[in-house]
């Protein structure tokens, strides 16, 4: 059997299970039906038998009495009495019967057909008493005796026994009338309304699992088409047949899965032209960049020199022109990511001498403390993680406080490197978004000296490497922290391009990284975390 078979088999049998559920609530419905019909059958059928052998039993024996229990004298002898009876019971339907009589004033005489199975002593007394009470006649009640019976048990046994008198003076008679027979047929019926209630209910199972399937194979096939649409397979569509309520079901599902289809198309083209539109712009400014940045850098160079008045304009053209190129390689960055052309291009690299290239290329040794021993082996793509680095770092040396601790450790199979720094924290409110693209934490101020994109790219260069960066405020509430958390060996998420090969869009230049602002309240910064 196969594991998507048993897996099948084990949703058959929970007791959550809806085609269980239906099969219950039939054969339910099946025992309570046929429970409720053979109850009604097996009470109708035992009184029409009972009623049967009852009406034929006494309405004999009544006509025996009249026949031969009535021709007997007033005095009867033992002898009269012994024959009487037996032809009684002789004639009669396989019952007893016995006579008393008087012989002479209160002194009576008994005649049975059979002593050895029916005697006086077997009559019920409150039966006897019936017998013997003698009725007014009246226009209700035109003789003074009745024919009185009673259905009793002798040693576990049914009998039906019956009584009445001659009326005018002779012998009190009573038929006894074994049910044995009767009661065999009737628990003969019971085994058959029992075997016919035991079918019923194996055939109200079968029939609630046909039913299951009828409605539960739509049911099934519209949640796979569901779990394939949130799969993002969006061409899924439903095959309808029918008319009913399922049909209904499965045409709304076709119609929504075309109309999301529609409308994911159509956000997934907006996106594209958008991010096309976002690369071609950054393409664009590169060549009037290129030329702003060669003429600031010769204003820079002549800045000594020109006019006091002139020169803190010359200045801030010269930083905005810097800025403005970072803006554009992150932008350029940032397209690629979305677009999913980034590429890793592994190294072995020694961790700790990483780290401290990416401090050095910055000048920052004398600002940063690093806690990273040699001889921590890594694979993965150097330039990214100088990028995380340098974010992370630049980050908190602008708007942290001093000092920043850079500590490397290995767990496992990961690599973590904390960057902390010991300034008044993030607010809590910001933590949810420092790695949002553009977040400004004070709408009132919403230029920086940042473009609001460098944690942003950090992140992403964390997650092509199957990594993540989290941020929190420390233990003590001394300053922020931010942990790198990367696989030590990043080679299952190398893409095609292979070990050493070149991403000919990437930022190579070290100081190409982005500062942002957490949105302290300490008035040093205006842009919110990114």
């Amino acid at each position: 059997m196969t594991s998507a078979a048993k897996r099948a088999m084990l949703a058959g049998l929970r007791w959550t299970s809806l085609r269980l559920r239906l099969v219950v609530v039939f054969a339910l419905v099946a025992l309570t039906a046929a429970v409720s019909a053979s109850g009604i059958a097996y009470w109708l059928n035992r009184e029409a038998v009972l009623t049967r052998t009852q009406d034929a039993a006494l309405g004999d024996f009544r006509q025996e009495m009249q026949n031969r229990a009535a021709a007997l004298p007033l005095r009867p002898t033992q002898n009269e009495l012994q024959k009487t009876a037996e032809q009684m019971a002789g004639g009669g339907d396989g019952y007893s019967v016995l006579l008393i009589g008087e012989r002479a004033k209160g002194k009576p005489i008994v005649g049975t057909s059979d002593p050895d199975s029916f005697t006086l002593d077997d009559v019920p007394a409150r039966l006897q008493e019936a017998v013997a009470q003698r009725q007014d006649v009246g226009a209700g009640n035109s003789v003074p005796y009745h024919l009185y019976w009673q259905r009793t048990e002798r040693r576990g046994k049914p009998y039906l026994v019956g009584g009445t008198r001659i009326i005018g003076g002779g012998p009190t008679g009573y038929v006894f009338k074994s049910l044995d027979q009767e009661r065999q047929d009737l628990n003969s019926l019971a085994w058959s309304l029992a075997i016919a209630t035991a079918l019923a209910l194996v055939g109200s199972a079968l029939l609630a699992q046909a039913a299951a399937t009828t409605v539960l194979k739509p049911v099934h096939r519209l949640g796979e088409a569901a779990r394939r649409l949130g799969e993002g397979k969006l061409d899924t569509r439903l095959r309808v047949s029918g008319t009913d309520e399922l049909a209904e079901l499965a045409r709304t599902f076709n119609k929504t899965a075309e109309s999301l289809e529609k409308k994911v198309a159509d956000m997934s083209a907006r996106e594209e032209s958008s991010r096309r539109f976002v690369a071609d712009m950054s393409h664009e400014l590169r060549t009037p960049l290129t030329a702003l940045t060669a003429v600031t850098e010769v204003l820079e160079d002549e800045a000594d020199s020109l006019d006091p008045m002139i020169a803190p304009a010359v200045n801030l053209v010269v930083s905005e022109t810097r800025r403005l190129g970072d803006l554009v390689e992150n932008l350029m960055e940032v397209t690629r990511f979305d677009a999913g052309t980034a590429r890793l291009v592994l190294d072995t690299v020694d961790v700790a001498d990483q780290v401290t290239a990416c401090i050095d290329a910055r000048a920052w040794l004398d600002a940063v403390d690093l806690d990273a021993e040699r001889g921590i082996i890594a694979l993965l793509d150097p330039r990214r993680l100088d990028v995380i680095l340098a974010n992370l770092i630049g980050n908190a040396l602008k708007h942290g406080g001093s000092p920043v601790r850079v500590s490397v450790r290995p767990i496992d199979h990961e690599l973590l490197i904390e960057v902390r720094d010991h300034g008044p924290g993030i607010p809590e409110d910001v933590l949810p978004h420092v790695f949002d693209r553009f977040y400004k934490a004070s709408a009132s101020r919403p230029r920086s000296e940042g473009s609001g994109l460098g944690l942003s790219i950090a992140m992403e260069n964390a997650h092509i490497h199957g990594g993540d960066i989290t941020a929190a405020n420390s233990a003590d509430g001394d300053g922020a922290v931010f942990v790198l958390r990367l696989p030590r060996d990043a080679s299952s998420l190398r893409d095609g391009d292979g070990h050493g090969g070149t991403d000919p869009d990437a930022v190579t230049d070290p100081d190409a990284v982005e500062d942002v602002d957490r949105g302290r309240t300490d008035g040093r910064g205006e842009e919110g975390t990114q």
